[in-house]
């Protein structure tokens, strides 16, 4: 049996043309999920945008969470880290769909191993401008007022910032490649949790594979499911980055 991770899939994103294609790939990792998985472990960003009203979701997403809820019925449990696109998470997932949700990080022994997950928004010390605007937009207060816009306005609105959002990353990440400094600072980290007596430190936001063994463990980025399709599958025997081909 095996646990799996994946991450960034982006649904919804109003400037993506393949949209079918990531619910195509992410249905056949959820194949191979049946086959030998015990458990997925859903690292951020699934949605472009997620935002619960007292009783309204968005409705664009049925068809993902009906492949969950598939899932769900053959006893597989599901796990799901927030990430910066669907943080406004409220009762729904772990109600409706049994499915719990942690806003930060998330830990648990696997097969005899600790793993340390997050999904990596603002980690990077030189990302000062969203350190700060992930504390607004956490703030309870803030979440509470928006939630007094109507849904068929404020859905719409929050649509627009999550792409505004996901455009300012990527010039981050193209800034990244030239300086270095996301990577670094995310290797630092995992460094940091494999030296507290961590097996395995598993990031994602930023849509870049990557899977590393230290002398003390392993650091691995779960990558993406827009372009690259990769998870991440853990066993008894290994701990692998894959890609759905």
């Amino acid at each position: 049996m095996a646990l799996y991770i994946f991450s960034d899939a982006h649904l919804g994103a109003t400037d993506s043309d393949n949209e079918d294609e990531r619910l195509q790939k992410i249905s056949e990792l959820f194949d191979l999920v049946k086959e030998d998985g015990e458990r997925l472990i859903i690292l951020g960003d699934l949605f472009d945008f997620w935002f619960e009203y007292k009783n309204a979701i968005p409705n664009e997403y049925m068809k993902m969470l009906s492949m969950l809820a598939e899932l769900r019925k053959r006893n597989i449990k599901i796990d799901y880290v927030a990430g910066n696109h669907d943080f406004w998470m409220g009762d729904f997932f772990p109600k409706q769909m049994g499915i719990p949700i942690y806003r930060d990080e998330f830990e648990l022994t696997y097969q005899d191993r600790k793993i340390h997950l997050l999904h990596g928004d603002g980690l990077s010390k030189s990302d000062v401008g969203y350190r700060m605007l992930k504390r607004v937009f956490r703030n309870r207060l803030n979440i509470w007022l928006y939630r007094k816009i109507p849904p068929d306005w404020g859905i719409p609105l929050a649509k627009y910032v999550s792409g505004t959002s996901r455009k300012y990353t990527s010039k981050k990440e193209r800034l990244q490649k030239i300086e270095k400094k996301f990577l670094i600072d995310y290797e630092n980290y995992a460094r940091k949790k494999l030296s507290e007596g961590f097996d395995i430190v598993i990031l994602g936001h930023l849509h870049d594979p990557s899977l590393e063994k230290f002398e003390n463990g392993y650091y691995i980025n779960s990558g993406d499911f827009i372009k690259n399709f990769s998870y991440v599958k853990i066993d008894s025997s290994s701990v692998k980055l894959l890609t759905i081909d």
